[in-house]
């Protein structure tokens, strides 16, 4: 006989109310437990096929890429890509003693205070300066401005390629008296120290190179 029924059948008729009531609502209780433990697992499986219907229902999952699915390219094979041996940008700075410069006076009457400048390349390999060469005059201040004006800019040289420039000395009006220099500074990029040439050595005339607003060419690849 098991343990509830001992009980239920012996408990003395003088117990009070409550201790009946207290015997009875234990026996109740224990009785009923198995019940709720064999019902557990249906209700969780139920609960649990109701909250993955309202989350596939509510929340449909982001379809997946299929492995056969194609990927665009980022990369069109059809664009031409610029070659590093031609892109200025990526030929170095002549060394300026790679560079060979050389400077003559111009003097006709149809080309007064006008010298002839020159650079070449006396490498095997391309290298850039600056497209206006600088051109300063003695020891005055500033350089002959470059004509058509423009900003600094590199202008490639081929290995044994020669470019070219005119320098005007005098343009404009000038003001009487115009300043006179013994000698000129050419450089083939700003910064380079430059090539000094005497007046005397570019068959200046004797007084010297006269200067007011001097003005300069780019380089060239022909010298007219």
């Amino acid at each position: 006989m098991s343990p509830y029924n001992t009980t239920r059948h012996h408990h003395s008729p003088h117990q009070s109310p409550h201790l009946q009531s207290r015997t009875r609502f234990r026996i109740r209780t224990r009785s009923r437990r198995p019940a709720v433990t064999a019902l557990t697992p249906t209700l969780l499986t139920t609960i649990t096929a109701a909250l993955a219907t309202l989350s596939i229902t509510a929340f449909p999952l982001a379809p997946t890429a299929s492995a056969s699915t194609p990927t665009t390219s980022t990369t069109n094979p059809s664009t031409p890509s610029t070659s590093h041996s031609t892109n200025p940008s990526t030929t170095p700075l002549c060394p300026e003693s790679a560079l060979k410069i050389k400077a003559s006076a111009a003097h006709t009457p149809q080309r007064p205070d006008t010298l002839s400048i020159s650079v070449t390349n006396r490498t095997a390999k391309p290298c850039i300066v600056d497209r206006v060469p600088t051109v300063t005059f003695g020891d005055l201040d500033g350089a002959a401005e470059p004509d058509p004006p423009t900003e600094s800019a590199p202008y490639r040289l081929a290995p044994g390629s020669t470019a070219y420039a005119t320098v005007h000395t005098v343009t404009g009006r000038p003001a009487p008296p115009t300043r006179t220099v013994d000698f000129i500074t050419v450089a083939a990029d700003p910064s380079h120290h430059g090539h000094r040439f005497d007046a005397a050595s570019i068959g200046a005339p004797p007084t010297g190179i006269r200067v007011w607003s001097p003005t300069t060419t780019w380089w060239r690849p022909t010298p007219t």
